[in-house]
């Protein structure tokens, strides 16, 4: 059995498409019967191909090598930690949260530090589906703004943009992010090519599935849906479907993720010690303000956390404040686990969920440079077993 099979049969794929980019066309992506993007194997690959995929994919290995900042157990390599949004009113309001990402690609394209930049937005034939797109001002960044809670797959023909003209910014889901900067150490055109890469926190990748929920919840047929909005448009914005007959139908933030889509998630996303984007520049995410205890989803204007991991991304959050694409403001690293309490219980509780699936002798991933064991110390014995077991029976269940 070949690599790729062996990841696909123990679950560990996270449908971002590097391994297809590689397989000079002996792979292509698609969706699987559970609705999530899988790896169509046509023809064996190379030993070559596949010693480069087990190095690069994220799904079975994740590794941090040199880094240029401190680094926490819990929130990965920190140089700057603050709150911010963007200061175009548009910017913001299309955002997920405070806009601040599509702020940072305006600032890159304006600049001209960048040619284009290559991230995903909604299929033009298809509103209920994701696609690459590629953005070269303002207004097409604007129109690829807000989260897309279906399965995408960046990275499916990184090597052709690679191979191509101009420079660009990636922006990706961490496990996209981790991938390619993994790939950047087989491929040197990936420094040279992309200069940004940058990310946003990540829950969890829902299978398709979770989208027609949604529908049968507002009893929606696939074909009568003209867009689908799952967030933007404030904050945290209302997933939003609209017909071809002119009737729309809504449901709020917490409704849409906390009730249906995260029902959804793909396995590998249950074991993921990278939701916070640990690889990328800079990553971002909704800065929740508190209440009761927990994040408060109810609309307001929006704000972003904003993470800067290399003196790359540092210095790209700086020039654009310093020139009025960015509002910001410092914010101390304990706050952050308030504003984002389940990627803080995730990253601590990796360690006892990967062991469980090592008691059912299940393929597991290789973390390297994420101190996970000081994580789930942080975590704590009681939290962790609870952990464990949960795992096991999910996979005694599954038998």
């Amino acid at each position: 059995m070949q690599l790729v099979e062996k990841i696909i049969q123990n679950e560990l794929c996270t449908g971002c498409g590097i391994c297809a980019s590689i397989s000079d066309n002996k792979i292509q992506m698609g969706l699987s019967a559970q609705g999530y993007l899988r790896p169509v194997i046509h023809q064996p690959l190379s030993s070559i191909q596949e010693s480069i995929i087990q190095d690069v994919c994220p799904g079975i290995t994740l590794k941090h090598e040199s880094l240029d900042a401190t680094y926490h157990p819990i929130w990965g390599p920190l140089i700057q930690v603050r709150t911010g949004y963007a200061v175009n009113p548009e910017v913001r309001f299309a955002g997920s949260s405070g806009g601040a990402l599509s702020a940072l690609l305006i600032y890159l394209l304006e600049n001209r530090l960048v040619d284009y930049v290559l991230h995903i937005g909604v299929a033009n034939d298809d509103p209920l589906r994701n696609e690459i797109k590629i953005s070269r001002n303002h207004a097409e960044v604007v129109s690829n703004a807000g989260s897309r809670y279906a399965p995408s797959a960046p990275l499916v023909n990184i090597d052709e943009y690679l191979k191509g003209e101009g420079k660009f910014a990636f922006v990706g889901k961490p496990c996209d992010v981790a991938a390619l900067r993994q790939y950047g150490r087989k491929n040197p055109a990936v420094s040279q090519k992309i200069p940004y890469m940058l990310a946003f926190m990540c829950a969890g990748v829902p299978s398709i599935e979770g989208t027609y929920a949604i529908l049968n919840r507002f009893n929606t047929k696939k074909e009568d849906v003209r867009s689908f909005v799952y967030r933007g448009n404030g904050w945290p914005g209302m997933t939003r479907v609209e017909k071809h007959d002119g009737t729309s139908h809504e449901v709020d933030y917490g409704t849409s993720w906390g009730t249906i889509l995260n029902r959804y998630l793909q396995p590998r996303c249950k074991i993921c010690p990278d939701g916070i984007g640990e690889f990328a520049d800079v990553v971002c995410a909704d800065a929740w303000y508190g209440k009761d205890g927990y994040p408060d989803f109810s609309e307001q204007d929006g704000r972003s956390l904003i993470i800067s991991r290399t003196k790359v991304g540092d210095a790209l959050v700086n020039a654009s404040c310093d020139t009025n694409y960015l509002c910001t403001a410092s914010l101390p690293i304990a706050d952050v686990s308030q504003m984002q309490p389940y990627q803080e219980m995730r990253k601590k509780m990796v360690i006892s969920r990967t062991f469980a699936l090592k008691l059912f002798f299940k393929m597991t991933p290789k973390f390297a440079n994420l101190e996970l064991y000081k994580a789930a110390l942080m975590g704590g014995v009681l939290a962790n077993m609870k952990s464990f077991i949960g795992m096991a029976k999910r996979m005694i269940f599954r038998k």
